[in-house]
């Protein structure tokens, strides 16, 4: 019952994420399209009152028209409508997810054994949730630091953004040297929405009160709020695909299982990042479509970069030569040494699909990134196979059928 109740917390958890996102990026992509498709007011007496743009639409069957001041309107209403909150649960919920799926269980979805840094290869589990809580606010710390020195008055933001984009590669290729593939890609994603909803609640919401309060003191707000907060709207803007991308990346295993997982995601980052550049100037009437041409050829390169080589085919191919369409006979487990038979077991049933080189034809990488091909491989993570085979989780669909018995076996496997 404590699974089926921890599940159903997933569930739900994953639900209110997934609802707080799009509520909070639709909201974002709209108000960037609005900003970007003003039009100068025609009417003088808008001219008169400081309106800096209008736009004119049409949906639903109704009309709208929208107005930006440039400066402080003459009056602002009480129920003036705020952007925050959708934010602030986005993070709120996403990290409560990160807690609940990968922290209460680092050992297996955080520590990364095969990292070439022995120090990442060696964490407990609980250092290695100080560090990914490190990673997280580094990132930040960084991220921030960079708009203030390098851009403080949004002047060389162009200069921002290309330092902006070489961090995210250096993200990228730290976290898949310290972390878990799955949990890299995902940390790293959750580096740039960790700044976005930062940018928010830092940045983005505190001048808009200063320039609220202002207006209603009968003072001239400060500019540089409104510039700031331009600012960092524009790069939330453009982090919103790539994290999307990323959060849904745990489950494609042929992404963050490749020893070149980090190029493969930064060239997914930039591809997203272009693509939403072709939106964003759609909105202000140039339609350039070099931008989404060139992310498709970054994705394209990422494909090559990923696909299974001519090596990993003819293991896949020799591998467990006794498994003929997904089955193993019983009785071939039931010969195994009595010391040996829960990995025996492991080996028929599941090294099929969890293997560097996954012999199965429906995988192209072993799922979630877990591979049992070795006893080392499988000892280390032995609670992990014990919980998700007992409760009877794995084998997915039971697809290499695996009997109640040789379950029970595994379940009270104690080397």
């Amino acid at each position: 019952m404590e699974a089926y109740f921890l599940d159903f917390a997933n569930l739900l958890l994953r639900w209110l994420h997934v609802i707080a996102a799009v509520a909070w990026i639709g909201e974002s992509i709209y108000f960037v399209m609005l900003d970007n498709g003003l039009r100068p007011p025609k009417a003088a007496e808008d001219q008169r009152k400081g309106v800096f743009g209008e736009m004119w639409a049409v949906h639903g069957g109704g009309f709208y028209h929208n107005q930006k001041y440039a400066s402080a309107p003459e009056k602002l209403p009480e129920d003036l409508h705020w952007s925050f909150w959708k934010a602030y649960t986005t993070w709120l919920s996403g990290f409560g997810l990160f807690v609940l799926l990968y922290m209460a269980n680092p050992g297996f979805y955080l520590v990364n054994p095969g990292s070439d840094w022995a120090w990442a290869a060696n964490l407990t589990g609980w250092q290695a949730n100080v560090v990914a809580l490190l990673f997280l606010l580094g990132g930040w710390v960084v991220y921030n630091e960079m708009c203030k020195r390098i851009s403080p008055n949004m002047e060389r933001d162009g200069l921002l953004s290309l330092a902006v984009a070489v961090m995210m590669v250096v993200v990228a290729y730290l976290s898949t040297q310290i972390f878990a593939g799955r949990a890299a890609f995902l940390l790293t994603g959750a580096v740039m929405a960790t700044a976005m909803s930062a940018n928010v609640f830092f940045w983005i919401i505190p001048g808009q009160r200063r320039m609220v309060k202002a207006m209603k003191a009968g003072e001239t707000p400060n500019p540089i709020d409104g510039k700031r907060g331009k600012q960092r709207s524009v790069h939330n803007t453009y982090f919103t695909l790539p994290v999307v991308l990323l959060m849904l990346s745990n489950h494609y295993s042929f992404t963050y299982t490749h020893e070149l997982s980090w190029v493969i995601m930064s060239l997914f980052i930039f591809a997203g990042a272009l693509i939403r550049q072709f939106f964003v100037l759609m909105h202000a009437g140039q339609i350039k479509p070099a931008y989404p041409a060139s992310g498709a050829v970054l994705i394209l390169v990422a494909v090559w970069i990923g696909a299974p080589t001519a090596g990993n085919a003819t293991a896949a191919a020799t591998a467990s030569s006794e498994t003929a369409g997904g089955e193993t006979a019983p009785a071939q487990v039931a010969q195994a040494e009595p010391e040996s038979r829960a990995q025996t077991i492991i080996e028929q049933r599941c090294v099929q699909c969890h293997a560097q080189n996954p012999s199965h034809a429906g995988f192209s990488a072993a799922p979630a990134g877990v591979i049992l091909d070795t006893p080392e491989q499988m000892l280390r993570q032995i609670d992990q196979i014990k919980q998700v085979v007992a409760s009877g989780y794995m084998p997915l669909g039971n697809i290499t059928q695996m009997t109640d018995e040789e379950r029970a076996e595994i379940a009270a496997w104690s080397p």
